[in-house]
């Protein structure tokens, strides 16, 4: 069964690499045997990810690449090409949002999220899905967010355009290459730990309370909880899996807008035994 998951002789591109969900399904693959190239305008976070790397006696490349930029991204799959000649997965994790009330919305600021991530990523997917196609096999990871298929509010607007498009994307992409042996799908995270939510709770105590409220399993997403979702869809383990939505959310997709989750409703009723 083991084998199943072994990706020994493979090679993985990984975008944010330097932390958070990047980091974590980098450093998975890697103890799956993958050798890792590493993406991250953070050079010396994604240098810090490679030394960990390394010490499991895996090779890497590190690359400060702009990843909304097609160009750079040409150059880097050219410099992948040069060290390690093939690309077996692709990781496509970095991008960034803009807050924003719809209103108060810039067209330029609009237009700098979905370059971000709708473009970038397809550049990303394109590159990568050129030499999984030569070669005839390949897996491709997008993330995209709860906001690929609910409205967040809270400013989201723009982030939510990008995040539904990318669904839509891995869903044409794996129609148009599942057949040539390149898988594409989609992991949408709820609320996971991020120096970026980290500072937004702190500015605001009722945020966390308000997440929470909506998330069955009663906490906060973790890096390390796609660990294991990366190496699954990296591996032969999913070989008949592609152009799938994969929420990895604690449950807030399976629970509609009026739901109660569990850890809520066992509050309620302590409340009700204090004080009946």
């Amino acid at each position: 069964m083991d084998s199943m998951f072994s990706l020994v002789g493979r090679v993985s591109v990984v975008s944010g690499a330097a932390q958070g969900l990047g980091r974590a399904t980098a450093l998975a693959l890697a103890q799956q045997g993958s050798e890792l190239v590493l993406v991250d305008r953070n050079l010396s976070g994604a240098e810090a990810t490679a030394t960990q790397i390394q010490s499991l006696g895996r090779q890497t490349l590190v690359a400060g690449t702009d990843v909304s930029n097609p160009e750079s991204i040409a150059n880097l799959f050219q410099q992948v090409d040069s060290r390690f000649g093939r690309v077996d997965f692709l990781g496509n994790i970095a991008g960034d949002g803009h807050l924003s009330k719809p209103e108060e919305l810039t067209i330029t600021d609009l237009n700098r999220v979905l370059q971000n991530l709708v473009v970038g990523r397809f550049a990303m997917c394109q590159e990568a899905g050129r030499r999984m196609l030569a070669q005839g096999r390949g897996s491709i990871m997008n993330i995209g967010s709860l906001a690929s298929s609910t409205a967040l509010g809270r400013g989201h607007i723009a982030y939510s355009m990008a995040m539904g498009a990318v669904i839509q994307m891995t869903r044409e992409l794996s129609t148009e290459w599942s057949y040539r042996g390149v898988r594409v799908n989609c992991v949408t995270p709820a609320q996971v730990m991020n120096p970026s939510l980290e500072a937004r709770m702190a500015n605001d105590s009722t945020l966390e309370g308000r997440f929470l409220r909506g998330i069955p399993s009663g906490r906060l997403g973790q890096p390390n909880d796609i660990m294991g979702l990366a190496v699954l869809l990296a591996s032969d383990a999913s070989q008949w899996i592609t152009g799938a939505i994969i929420p990895m959310d604690g449950g807030n997709m399976a629970m509609n807008a009026g739901g109660t989750p569990g850890h809520e409703q066992r509050s309620v009723q302590s409340f009700r035994t204090e004080y009946k």
